[in-house]
């Protein structure tokens, strides 16, 4: 059997329908297997990192692999921001690169190149993947699929990747003298005396918060976490990524937290007496830059398959008093199984104190003025939210796009909202729309600032050539929002690289979108945004929305380095703020400027 051919075979066999490719002469045998194969469809993408990262989101969608195969040099470095952002995600991701023959690799470090396109993908690669190798031998190919695919999943899941030269590629092989490989003997790292420990803290504690993060979402335990939830009967707060557990209007779901807030969110970390971290890395995103200041009051309990990332605060920072370093599927079964998780609504005044903080702190007035001239973004996630289907899929780019959806979009229980979180490149929600429209036959709503969009617009021809129900917003705020509040805050508004002004072009995105044969609509202030998404959401196939947004809108409230989560700006007063959490402080509350 030609090696190519049992490549996409194996691959097949273990349900990975589609793969992203970019083509190129390293990998031709592989992309022609692919070509052949019954039961697995190519799918081509304008630019590696693109392809990857709809093969990343289609492995987030599905919650089982993605596949990118690409050629050797230019075409496999350009994967890197994918692989981190599946690395950083914990995505499963399958990249496959074709390298220069065998007999054209370098045999020495110290030769920069000796095959045309040769790279050292092992050495690039290699801190940002579970595994990655360079084939040789072709009775290892067996092997080394089985090891590649086994660590993408196995534990805290990664991406990985397998280079495999052009000549191998085009090797016989007999398959039954082919290696296999054989999974390590898996331990447990925890004991059921940590659980029991937990809900003892429970019990003595008056104002509990449960945080759920990114984890639940990956370990696809979203169903777990809300029954957790739901009886224990303690008020729940998510990062941004694990929004989709709960309805917006549960009693029990307190919103998001972090430098961004909401207020009230921020308020319950910070008067909480226990923080119980399921899947949430706690990031200085979520904590605040000075993590020494958050939640200070509280005994912190961290639930994580991960152990470094329980070990990585130090003594100045995040004190952990209770650590279970576990799969959340476990952890889930071990709770529901061994203990009464019955709370009896004892934290009930609790609850309806966060509660009145949420009616007393909205990200958005009811009563908001509409603008005539521009378009609010804050006012149209609001608005995109609310006409928005539960079968919708929301995947957000970076930027303040990113933080006027993760702050105001009102997620339906069961809705799944994405975004590369951790590393956040530009560019990634264009190409990641179109992973998730493959995985799934539900509409996707893509959003993306005009700085992002120019990162990735050549992907609308993908978008166009398989007509997916995308529906593109492209936030036109003429700039770099989110760096122009940094510098507003850090520089003294001293622009440079954020808009036309100092440094920046932007096209007409009307004649973008008609170059590309997509249906186009534009929403030019407040009072449109009602009727043109009614318009969009009656259309099959791609729209390309331009949304005029005020190019001056701030991302509100944002939290300052140096500060703790309570102190958001706009600032509420000292008094306030002792007023509303009301209990011993460890650190002063400052309201100068230079904080």
């Amino acid at each position: 059997m030609k090696l190519s051919d049992f490549v996409i075979d194996f691959l097949a066999a273990r349900n990975i329908k589609k793969c992203f490719v970019v083509s190129g002469g390293a990998v031709i045998h592989l992309i022609d297997s692919c070509r052949k194969h019954p039961n697995i469809d190519y799918i081509c993408s304008q630019h590696e990192q693109h392809g990857a990262a709809s093969a990343d989101m289609y492995a987030r969608v599905t919650r089982h692999f993605g596949l990118m195969m690409t050629t050797s040099g230019p075409g496999a470095t350009n994967l890197l921001t994918s692989v981190c952002n599946a690395y950083f995600d914990s995505i499963p991701l399958i990249c496959i690169t074709g390298q220069v023959a065998r007999a054209r690799l370098r045999k020495t470090t110290k030769l920069r190149q000796r095959g045309f396109q040769e790279t050292d993908i092992e050495s690039i690669f290699k801190s940002v993947t579970k595994y990655v190798k360079l084939i040789i031998d072709p009775l290892m190919i067996k092997y080394e699929l089985e090891k590649a695919l086994y660590f993408a999943k196995e534990g805290r899941q990664g991406p990985v990747i397998l280079d495999i030269p052009d000549d191998l590629q085009r090797v016989d092989i007999d398959v039954k003298k082919l290696c296999s490989f054989i999974p390590p003997l898996k331990c447990n790292n925890f004991s059921i005396n940590h659980i029991q420990k937990m809900f003892q803290l429970i019990d003595n504690a008056s104002r509990p918060v449960v945080i759920l993060g990114a984890g639940v979402i990956v370990s696809n335990t979203e169903k777990e976490a809300y029954e957790f939830i739901q009886k224990l009967k303690i008020p729940a707060l998510t990062t941004w990524a694990a929004k989709g557990v709960f309805s917006f209007d549960d009693e029990l779901n307190m919103g998001c937290f972090g430098i961004c807030g909401p207020r009230y969110g921020n308020l319950a970390v910070q008067k909480a007496d226990l923080i119980i971290v399921i899947g949430s890395k706690l990031s200085q995103m979520n904590t605040g830059g000075k993590q020494n200041l958050f939640a200070p009051n509280a005994k912190k309990i961290m639930v994580d398959i991960d152990i470094e990332e329980i070990d990585k605060f130090e003594k100045e920072t995040v004190i952990i008093d209770l650590s279970i370093n576990a799969d959340l599927k476990e952890f889930f079964q071990i709770c529901k199984n061994n203990f009464d998780i019955e709370t009896k609504n004892q934290f009930t005044s609790w609850i309806n104190e966060i509660n009145n903080w949420k009616n007393r702190f909205p990200i958005i007035d009811d009563e908001i003025q509409n603008n005539l001239t521009e378009v609010n973004p804050y006012l149209f996630i609001k608005k995109l939210s609310k006409t928005s289907l539960v079968s919708d899929i929301v995947i957000t780019d970076t930027g303040a796009n990113l933080c006027w959806t993760g702050q105001a979009f009102d997620m339906k229980r069961g809705q799944k909202i994405f975004s590369a979180w951790n590393h956040t490149p530009m560019g990634y929600s264009l190409p990641a729309s179109i992973g998730a429209a493959f995985a799934s036959n539900n509409r996707v709503l893509c959003i993306i600032g005009d700085g992002g969009f120019m990162m990735c617009l050549q992907e609308l021809a993908t978008l166009r050539r398989h007509n997916l129900p995308v529906c593109v917003f492209l936030f036109n705020n003429k700039g770099h929002g989110i760096q122009k509040q940094t510098l507003e805050n850090w520089l003294e508004s001293n622009f440079a690289a954020v808009n036309e002004t100092t440094g920046l072009y932007f096209p007409d995105y009307k004649k973008i979108a008609e170059a590309f044969k997509l249906e186009y609509v534009f929403i030019r202030d407040d009072l449109e945004i009602e009727s043109k998404l009614n318009l969009i959401f009656e259309k099959k196939g791609p729209v390309f929305c331009e949304v005029n947004i005020f190019e001056n809108q701030k991302i509100l409230p944002m939290l300052r380095f140096g500060n703790g989560l309570e102190d958001l700006d706009p600032k509420l007063s000292q008094e306030e703020i002792q007023e509303i959490l009301n209990v011993k402080q460890i650190y002063e509350y400052s309201n100068k400027e230079e904080n």
